[in-house]
């Protein structure tokens, strides 16, 4: 069985694309509305580790947004800033934040069972997905000197799809749960596809979009770069590596950095 067919068994949701809705930016209340209605709550935990806790504030505190999102869409049922339960439950999705410090026995731990109680496991964030800053630049760690190795999530545990970001923005996490909802694998494939995507950082631009001829001078990844370590000279992006954190945003949030070959194929009839 496929990983897009076990997800969809496991939250057991049918297929629903909604084209001009996707289309949209952001979550329109409309949608949240009705896919409140037609749809069963999936039931989702947040799993914080080692990070900022910069994730877990884009997700609870941008209720513009995500208000809608968070009381009408889904059963928040673990997470320890935003449920009062210390037990981890059976869930659908574990949004997991932080990269895991190896000298850190609870954390190995809690990332385990979360493992196994949940249908779905998402490295919410680049911590969880790369190792970001916690993994390159530990910054002396004072208050635990012992804690000095710090890895993605995905070297531990077998991992379902990444939401890429420094934090994540709101867009892309009501967008997330919506496309998971309506079971759309076609806007989710590109965050499955980063699910085993580890290493990171603003090099990618230059040996796999410039060296390879693919940049279109669009200026989106200094735009998406949260350090202001990218800036665009003469059309093409220009790192600064001292200011780089290795998140890999830029090269994520490149429009050639994912390029659907069989679907291009398909559309052009080749």
């Amino acid at each position: 069985m496929s990983l897009i067919d076990r997800i969809k068994q496991f939250l057991g949701f049918k297929a629903k694309p909604d084209k001009e809705a996707k289309a949209d930016e952001g979550a329109s209340k409309k949608e949240v509305k009705k896919v409140a209605e037609e749809k069963a709550k999936p039931r989702i935990g947040y799993i914080h580790l080692s990070g900022c806790t910069g994730d877990v504030i884009s997700l609870s505190e941008n209720y513009d947004i995500l208000a809608e999102l968070l009381t009408n869409m889904v059963d928040i049922v673990y997470g320890q800033t935003l449920v009062d339960n210390w037990e981890v439950p059976e869930m659908d999705l574990a949004l997991v934040e932080g990269s895991v410090c190896l000298q850190d026995e609870h954390s190995l731990q809690e990332l385990m069972e979360v493992r196994e109680k949940a249908a779905m496991v998402c490295a919410f964030g680049s911590c969880s997905a790369t190792g970001c800053f916690t993994r390159y630049s530990r910054g002396g760690q004072q208050a635990q000197p012992a804690h000095e190795s710090f890895v993605p999530i995905a070297d531990l545990v077998k991992v379902d799809c990444a939401i890429p970001g420094c934090p994540p923005t709101p867009e892309i996490i009501a967008k997330t749960v919506v496309a998971l909802i309506n079971g759309d694998m076609d806007y989710l494939q590109p965050m499955i596809d980063l699910a085993g995507y580890t290493e990171a950082c603003g090099c990618d631009l230059q040996l796999k979009v410039v060296n390879q001829a693919l940049c279109i001078a669009c200026g989106t990844c200094a735009m998406s770069c949260q350090t202001r370590a990218l800036d665009m000279t003469n059309g093409r992006p220009e790192l600064n590596e001292d200011r780089c954190v290795k998140c890999g945003i830029c090269y994520v949030q490149c429009p050639r950095s994912w390029w659907p070959e069989e679907q291009i194929k398909k559309d052009l009839g080749l």
